[in-house]
């Protein structure tokens, strides 16, 4: 793909992964200003996708990972060149019988790693995983550690507490001149944001973030720190992890929160990503091995690795195209270097009957989707491990700590252009308001894909010709002029708090206005139910399914009211927000109490108005 510096718009079809149906130009966003940062940024990303990306179910070529001075090249590849020794002070229980899944020919094609990761809970003999209170004391002790030294700077940041009143704690990595966000943002490199056990029975991407955290403070990853900030938080839901479920402890999935915000866990994270300007985001997952897999196709999950990044409606398109370039094509070749299979991340439904396989979640609920509307680079990985206990952790947790240490290196080779996407892409966002059509609800492209799977018997490969659902692609199921901003009456205080958090710029109405917009009136009330591939959603009462037609009119806004312009970076996730007629909006989950709470403002208002902090 090419530019063209006079028009400033692209030269040719948008990539196939983009995915935003009919992806408009680029808006010319520096006042005439056809040089510099954005004209070295565009032509970066130009010459990137020379080739066209690989849509699904195609695999992508193997990449060399980039190289660059001071950052060891092992780092893209190779996680550890020997074992981490074991801490003492841990007490190990003993192991507890388990039965595979599958036959001893289904094991042997996963065999451990020439590397062996030491944590309290891969202590050998261990039947239990890492304990909240040892993660604790593992972070306290790394950044104790590092605090000796005058290289990096380290400490346990508290973010919150879980539903049962566990700490809820990150540890922050960085040469900046503190920890602190203002420090951090000052610091002028990207901050990457690692998290895992979303899923309290998905353990290996946490017991992995205990490796690399240990390595970047005294090992093989602290050269990346000369690049870039980096933030762990090892297990975001500690609850679940405890009692080896998947939910939260009252039963709803956090994964599904990331815009509602129900959750203290999910408010959490939306805190830290706010005041610490995430630049890029890992969420690290565990996916099922047998259930549904062997039940539905007689067979058992092979792979690695599934690996995904945001694909929801309105996304960026550089930013999807950085997050292939400059993350997934590197990814796919640090796991085949390291002998790992991997696939793109798909799932498929608790449904006997439904034998269709989805390539993730298009709503603009799930972490990976939100972080994407929040302009990160935002990206999945998922290693076989639901479902088969401690079968495999070595190799589980291996596989991690490899994606993981490349994502870090490819951050730390991009870091420059990396802090020259990001303003970017948040100027060309503010400038949209007003203006064009947008996305307010899109879907998955049916699609077919040759799905390998391993006979359980045997363990020989077993291909089998599906129907799925590809997310590189989206459809679009609705869309409407993009408005100036969003009317919210008085009593919307919820919804203004949950946009707060994630760091929306909310304006409270001071004198008696009156607004041109389109108000929201109820055409139908269909019956429907919230689309959920597995666990509950983030609110398990019924969702508000509605049906909308615009009328245009005037909109008093009294004192006290709000305004919620779209004229910001985190634009596109207040439409997701806001329009009404989605599942995963605030008034289908009842955070906006009505209809009549909420409105589209058509032209930019004349308002005496203060921002609120």
């Amino acid at each position: 793909m090419g530019f063209n510096f006079e028009t400033m718009k692209m030269t040719d079809q948008p990539t196939r992964i983009t995915p935003l149906a009919g992806a408009r130009p680029m808006r010319r966003l520096f006042d005439g200003v056809r040089t510099g940062v954005a004209g070295a940024l565009i032509a970066l990303l130009a010459a990137c996708t020379s080739v066209p990306l690989p849509p699904w179910p195609a695999t992508a070529g193997t990449i060399p990972p980039a190289t660059t001075p001071g950052i060891p090249a092992t780092v893209a590849t190779v996680p550890l060149a020997q074992p981490i020794p074991a801490r003492p002070g841990f007490v190990t229980a003993s192991p507890a019988a388990a039965q595979a899944p599958y036959s001893a020919a289904v094991a042997a094609r996963f065999p451990a790693p020439s590397v062996a990761y030491s944590t309290p809970g891969l202590q050998a003999g261990r039947s239990s995983f890492t304990s909240n209170a040892e993660i604790q004391s593992w972070l306290r002790e790394l950044a104790a550690s590092a605090s000796r030294s005058a290289s990096v700077k380290a400490a346990v940041l508290p973010i919150g507490q879980s539903q049962r009143g566990e700490p809820l704690e990150a540890l922050v990595l960085t040469r900046a001149a503190g920890t602190d966000a203002a420090a951090l943002i000052a610091s002028n490199r990207p901050t990457v944001l690692l998290i895992g056990q979303q899923h309290g029975d998905e353990p290996a991407g946490s017991e992995a973030l205990l490796v690399i955290a240990r390595e970047l403070t005294q090992g093989l990853l602290q050269p990346v720190l000369e690049r870039i900030n980096v933030i762990i938080v090892p297990r975001a839901n500690p609850d679940g992890a405890a009692a080896g479920q998947r939910v939260t402890v009252d039963g709803l999935d956090m994964n599904r929160d990331h815009l509602l915000l129900n959750t203290p866990e999910a408010r959490a994270l939306a805190r830290l990503t706010r005041d610490y300007h995430s630049t890029v985001v890992v969420d690290a997952h565990e996916y099922i091995v047998v259930d549904r897999f062997l039940q539905k196709f007689g067979a058992v999950q092979k792979y690695d690795a599934l690996l995904h990044y945001a694909t929801t409606a309105n996304l960026p398109e550089f930013l999807t195209k950085a997050a292939e370039e400059w993350y997934h094509r590197p990814l796919l070749a640090a796991l085949q270097a390291q002998g790992l299979s991997t696939e793109w991340y798909y799932t498929t439904s608790a449904d006997p009957a439904d034998k269709q396989i989805t390539m993730g979640g298009t709503q603009p609920d799930i972490g990976r989707n939100v972080y994407g509307l929040k302009n990160a680079v935002s990206l999945l990985i998922e290693t076989r491990g639901v479902g088969i206990g401690r079968l495999h952790l070595q190799r589980r947790v291996h596989t991690h700590v490899t994606a993981l240490a490349s994502v870090l290196a490819s951050t730390a080779q991009r870091a420059n252009e990396l802090i020259q996407l990001r303003p970017y892409i948040d100027k060309e966002l503010s400038a949209q308001a007003c203006k064009d059509e947008a996305l307010v609800e899109a879907g998955p492209t049916p699609t077919h894909h040759a799905l390998t799977l391993l006979d359980p018997v045997t363990g020989a490969d077993k291909t089998l010709r599906v129907e799925s659902n590809s997310s590189l692609v989206l459809q679009k199921i609705k869309a409407r002029v993009r408005p100036c901003g969003y009317w919210l009456s008085a009593a919307s205080k919820t919804a203004v708090e949950r946009l707060r958090l994630h760091g929306v710029q909310v304006l409270r109405v001071l004198e008696t206005s009156a607004m041109l917009g389109d108000i929201y009136r109820e055409t139908a009330r269909p019956a429907d139910v919230r689309p959920a591939l597995r666990g509950a959603m983030a609110d398990p009462a019924p969702i508000i399914k509605t049906e909308v037609a615009l009328m245009r009119g005037v909109i008093d806004a009294p004192a006290g009211s709000y305004y919620v312009p779209l004229n910001q970076p985190l634009a596109n996730l207040v439409m997701a927000a806001l329009e009404p007629d989605t599942h995963s909006s605030y008034f289908a989950n009842h955070l906006l109490e009505s209809l009549a709470s909420s409105a589209r403002v058509m032209s930019e208002p004349m308002l005496k108005a203060e921002e609120l902090p």
